[in-house]
């Protein structure tokens, strides 16, 4: 971590109140705190502040017992408010220009010691992409450095999952009340024991879609590097690489088959000068110029696949439908990452066979026509 002086608690309760006031972003909290002298005299300064900007009512300051009962119940859920300039403020994170001035932090606060690469990409990932983000986010947690995802399904949950035991940080679009999506509620709490949850959002935030952006930002800017696995043209991931671009950091990319949607972005990345990534190597072979030390890769062993049997739903059908794509992958790789069993996923390749959708290549691997 930094150095710097630590808030008190009164002090935290003062900035809280400046950015949860209406109209004021990072940015606007830093220019009015330089401008005040502080966050207090910030506060008593807002309303005649925005009354000649011409603003059309009185500016909404907010309320003390609000931010009051925010802070309490942050430390009740675990967590607690690092404030910018902090010696446990993401080191990173504070060299951004739109640092928040507050964040909360749920888990290991060790989690951020470490170096840093995100990892993020598709939602709606095909085994492939889920099995490399998972591998190389594994294989750079056993490396040393911690990784960081959005808790997005597909890569940014495989992603998570790879690196449980070494530490993955969680960044959050919501508040630490309001996990997006609902179903990684659980992949959150086997995260925080090793890892760590970090959001800027009041607690019990729901997420809005102009609130993943925000969240973007914070996943490039408390990494060294970002690798974007797999990202339609269109993806949110690329929001993120262009960030990282903005803000100085490493852009890497993982190659695709022309043919999948899922690749285009990542694609077009590389063809914009993004580091080509075929293997947790190529990261850290960039990043150790820039972390000033050399970084050594562990040999790991192979995981096994997991058993059991039954007859598929059309739930899981879809789901394993969904993890196929133009780039052959193992059958293997499909029943780990659909949590399925081998019957049940050979039983849904045959269906796909039959139908002349599928094509066999050699060894076990199969891809989607």
């Amino acid at each position: 971590m930094n150095g710097g002086v630590r808030l008190s608690d009164e002090q935290k309760l003062d900035w809280l109140r400046l950015i949860r006031s209406d109209n004021v972003g990072p940015r606007t909290f830093r220019d009015l705190v330089n401008h005040c002298g502080g966050a207090r005299q910030a506060l008593d300064a807002l309303p005649a502040l925005a009354r000649r900007g011409g603003a059309p009512g009185p500016a909404r300051v907010f309320a003390r017992e609000a931010v009051e009962r925010e802070f309490t119940a942050v430390q009740s859920r675990g967590g607690r408010f690092i404030a910018l300039g902090e010696p446990d403020y993401p080191q990173r994170l504070q060299m951004i220009d739109d640092a928040p001035p507050l964040i909360t932090i749920r888990g290991n606060p060790d989690s951020f010691v470490r170096p840093m690469v995100a990892v993020v990409g598709s939602r709606n990932a095909s085994a492939a992409g889920a099995k490399f983000a998972e591998k190389i986010a594994r294989e750079l947690g056993q490396a040393g450095f911690t990784t960081v995802s959005g808790l997005a399904r597909g890569i940014d949950a495989a992603a998570h999952r790879g690196s449980l035991a070494s530490g993955t940080v969680a960044v959050l679009a919501g508040g630490h009340n309001c996990i997006y999506p609902a179903e990684h509620d659980g992949l959150l709490e086997s995260i925080l024991p090793n890892g760590a949850a970090i959001s800027e959002m009041p607690l019990d935030w729901e997420p809005r879609a102009r609130d993943f952006p925000r969240r973007n930002r914070l996943i490039s800017g408390l990494s060294a590097g970002v690798i974007i696995v797999e990202a339609a043209r269109r993806s949110g991931s690329l929001i993120t690489a262009r960030f990282a671009g903005e803000q100085g950091r490493e852009v890497f990319a993982v190659p695709g088959s022309p043919l999948d949607p899922r690749a285009e972005g990542t694609n077009g990345l590389l063809k914009q000068g993004a580091t080509l990534v075929t293997e947790a190597a190529d990261v850290i072979a960039a990043l150790e110029p820039i972390l000033g030390r050399s970084i050594s890769l562990p040999v790991e062993e192979p995981e096994a696949p997991r058993s059991g049997g039954g007859e598929p739903g059309e739930d899981e059908r879809s789901r394993i439908i969904s993890l196929l794509g133009p780039t052959p992958v193992a059958i293997d790789d499909l029943v780990r990452q659909s949590n399925s069993s081998p019957a049940i996923v050979r039983t849904i390749l045959l269906e796909l066979e039959l139908a002349g959708r599928l094509e066999r290549h050699g060894g076990t691997l199969v891809s989607l026509l």
